[in-house]
């Protein structure tokens, strides 16, 4: 998802994006979406399979 897209999805959450990086600002929404904040983070499987972010952080 392009950085613009996900502004929208940040402001419909009432969250400011401001300058933050994408995945500052990737991590932001799961928090808020109720989802722990891991995208990109390295992990080999995420048991998060509702987390919106799930096919862009290429996670199994």
């Amino acid at each position: 998802m392009k950085m613009a897209e996900v502004k929208n999805v940040a402001k419909k959450l009432h969250i400011m994006p401001g300058k933050m990086k994408k995945m500052d600002l990737i991590r932001t929404i799961q928090n808020t979406e109720g989802n722990e904040p891991c995208f990109l983070s390295g992990r080999n499987v995420c048991e998060q399979y509702v987390c919106s972010w799930r096919d862009d952080c290429k996670v199994s």
